[in-house]
């Protein structure tokens, strides 16, 4: 608990406390100095001496290894603004890469200084830049299209659409991580969320829910890459209609656990669990009919169709949010 300290009133009306002394003097108040008043939506009061000071960029300097890749990407998703890589001797091209490819994969960071020994990747997002809302809602438009898709390519054996789904995830993962990076940086400092309306707590139900999201696009690319090892056997008509109708049970599945999670609405969450019996039946029916596919294709089918059940055990997981 801090100092507690009794609020008094002047003959006019006026309220006001006292600074604590030695708060006041180790920030370098004196008489005249300014100070800058902030409400928070939750009815705090925040005193802030540095209301007229440029932010200093957050820097790190890393150290050529084995790690340096995930050590990269952990920096970008703490926040940190400038992320300098250096080496005793020289950077060899196969590092240089690595490192480029790296700086490739995370939304706004780019690479503004290279020498021999040393590369300097910096943010150039001013953080946090756009609602953590509308870039889940981003995220979470692409997976669901990315269920249908991935299905679709498998059915039709479809290599193009197969494909576009495994390019789409790349895409997907680059605004994952600027969307991980927001979160982090709101709950740091919890006034940046308020302009949209997000408090801590509900960072830590979005960053559940990216991840989940995040989960499911992965999911969608297996599909994808199943199909681009199919072999020449087709699928019969049995099949296709029972690997479209499981398709479609899941992807409404999903999107109404992303509904059910954005409006905290319990009844649509509670839906999503009742489809587990339709789910189970859609299954065991595609089980049957996969028996009488070759033994080369069944397999295949049965992956499928593990994936799928995988997407809806996700979307689950997100309805669950809710309470």
């Amino acid at each position: 608990m801090g100092e507690l300290r009794k609020v008094q009133q002047t003959p006019t009306g006026t309220f006001f406390i006292c600074l604590p002394r030695d708060w006041a003097k180790g920030h370098n108040l004196k008489k005249g100095s300014q100070v800058n008043l902030d409400v928070s939506t939750d009815g705090k009061l925040f005193v802030d001496t540095q209301f007229d000071v440029e932010p200093q960029p957050k820097v790190v300097s890393l150290q050529v290894g084995p790690y340096l890749s995930r050590e990269i990407i952990g920096h970008y998703l703490l926040g940190y603004d400038v992320i300098r890589v250096e080496a005793k001797d020289r950077i060899d091209s196969v590092v240089r890469n690595q490192i480029k490819s790296t700086a490739n994969s995370l939304a706004g960071l780019m690479l503004v200084e290279e020498t021999t020994t040393m590369m300097t990747l910096q943010c150039m997002m001013q953080q946090p830049f756009t609602s953590p809302k509308k870039l889940l809602q981003r995220n979470q438009g692409s997976a669901a299209l990315m269920v249908r898709d991935a299905a679709s390519s498998f059915i039709n054996r479809d290599t193009d659409m197969a494909k576009n789904v495994i390019e789409r995830d790349v895409e997907n993962n680059k605004f994952y991580f600027l969307l991980v990076r927001i979160l982090r940086t709101i709950i740091q400092n919890p006034r940046q969320g308020e302009k949209f309306e997000i408090t801590p707590i509900e960072c830590l139900d979005y960053r559940l829910a990216a991840s989940l999201i995040e989960d499911i696009g992965d999911v969608c690319v297996q599909i994808a890459t199943t199909t681009l090892s199919l072999n020449d056997a087709k699928l019969s008509d049995e099949v296709r209609k029972l690997l479209s109708e499981l398709q479609y049970t899941c992807f409404e599945a999903n999107e109404q656990a992303f509904k059910s999670f954005l409006n905290k609405n319990i009844a649509l969450a509670e839906n999503v669990r009742s489809m587990q019996t339709k789910i189970e039946a859609k299954s065991l029916e595609l089980e049957d009919a996969a028996k009488n596919s070759s033994v080369d294709l069944m397999p295949q089918i049965l992956v499928v169709r593990s994936f799928l059940k995988q997407i809806y055990a996700g979307s689950v997981d997100m309805a669950d949010l809710v309470v």
